[in-house]
């Protein structure tokens, strides 16, 4: 167990990442005109894992912040992980 907690900081450290450079990108597409990144792309990484990078990006970037249903399902999204975390914790503890 204690060898899976690295990979697993490592893996969400590496999504939050990418979450957050794909927010930045699409908001640089919608400036430009260019083709934008799918919603459903931006919300599969935050269901990988990504989801803090995701409401870190709407703020910082003012990106998709009044969007719906976009922001329902983000929400959606990182209710169903606080309460698996909260799950897995008490399993653990």
């Amino acid at each position: 167990m204690t060898n899976a907690l690295p990979l697993a900081a490592a893996w969400l450290a590496g999504v939050n990442l990418w979450t957050l450079w794909r927010f930045w990108s699409d908001k640089q597409r919608a400036r430009s005109g260019e083709r934008r990144i799918p919603e459903r792309d931006l919300l599969g990484l935050a269901l990988l894992g990504g989801t803090p990078a995701a409401f870190l990006a709407r703020h910082l970037f003012r990106h998709k912040t009044r969007k719906e249903p976009f922001s329902t399902r983000l929400r959606l999204i990182a209710l169903v992980q606080a309460g698996l975390a909260i799950g897995l914790a008490a399993a653990f503890a």
